[in-house]
């Protein structure tokens, strides 16, 4: 098999989701340390105006890796986590085409196999530019305390910095040819990564609402894609503006329902999407962990 992917009986299709995600609070993700000071990722780009712009940044690598422990750690009937279950983990995966982790979010047995994954994630370059701050941290007392008591050197404290709360983060994750069980656990790890999202503590975001808390989301079924896809252009820094045209593309072909219905193509709208990733989430709940 030139993919290694068995034949199913089951339709396969292509999946997307679209969100934009809020910091309710304070984030820090990780991305170098230098003398004394903890530094978030951030990206630097030029827009089409030509200013100069340097935001914070969700990498996509982060929320993938973040969403892979989410499936390894889940808790299954008979009291184990699923990773423990299936021997799988990190950097230990089974690269089974039959594994509800490795199946979607690939796997590599160092010099033996290789599954390439058929999930991928975009995104997480931040709409306003609001500059991550500094904050002073100083060491666990228990080490300060454990140093005094050796009579070595006081330990220095250090700075770390954060995202500020309020940002938004626009993300895509993409699925390829595959089938709705398969879906399940892609749509059961975005939502069950949110609140685990963040390189230290605090940790966790959120789907942002609207001002009439419809949720920024959008799920795509589909083999023929059609309409608009709603990925806000990194220019954008006015958090209404980019709300607005995720919506204007969200609704294209333009209608007011929250779910749309063509040949070959399904796409579900705020409530609607966030429901329909619910129901996904179940079925992965009562086929996988409870099965």
């Amino acid at each position: 098999m030139a993919t290694g992917l068995p034949k199913t009986s089951d339709a396969r299709l292509h999946f997307d989701i679209y969100a934009i995600l809020e910091g309710s609070q304070e984030l820090y993700l990780g991305h170098e340390v230098q003398v004394n000071i903890n530094l978030v990722e951030t990206v630097k780009l030029t827009t089409k105006d030509g200013l100069s712009l340097e935001k914070c940044y969700i990498s996509p690598t982060k929320r993938r890796g973040v969403e892979r422990r989410s499936l390894i750690w889940s808790p299954v009937r008979t009291g184990e986590l699923l990773g423990d279950k299936l021997k799988c983990g990190i950097p230990e995966t089974c690269a089974l085409p039959t594994c509800p982790i490795c199946s979607t979010y690939g796997g590599l047995i160092a010099g033996k196999k290789t599954l390439i994954g058929r999930v991928t994630h975009g995104g997480g370059v931040a709409v306003q530019d609001i500059y991550p701050v500094d904050k002073q941290r100083a060491m666990h007392p228990a080490i300060i305390s454990n140093n005094l008591s050796k009579k070595e050197e006081k330990p220095t404290p250090f700075k770390r910095q954060y995202n500020q709360p309020g940002i938004l983060y626009p993300v895509t994750n993409h699925a390829l040819s595959i089938t709705d069980a398969e879906f399940a656990s892609i749509a059961y790890a975005f939502l069950d990564c949110l609140p685990r999202i963040g390189s230290g503590n605090p940790k966790g975001i959120a789907i942002a609402e609207t001002s009439e808390q419809m949720p920024l989301l959008v799920v795509d079924r589909y083999l023929v894609p059609r309409g608009k896809r709603p990925v806000i252009s990194p220019s954008i820094t006015n958090p209404q503006e980019a709300i607005d045209d995720f919506l204007r593309f969200a609704r294209s072909p333009e209608t007011n329902s929250d779910q749309i219905q063509l040949p070959h193509f399904e796409r579900w709208i705020g409530d609607a999407a966030l429901e329909k990733l619910q129901e996904y989430s179940a079925l992965f709940v009562d086929t996988v962990l409870q099965a």
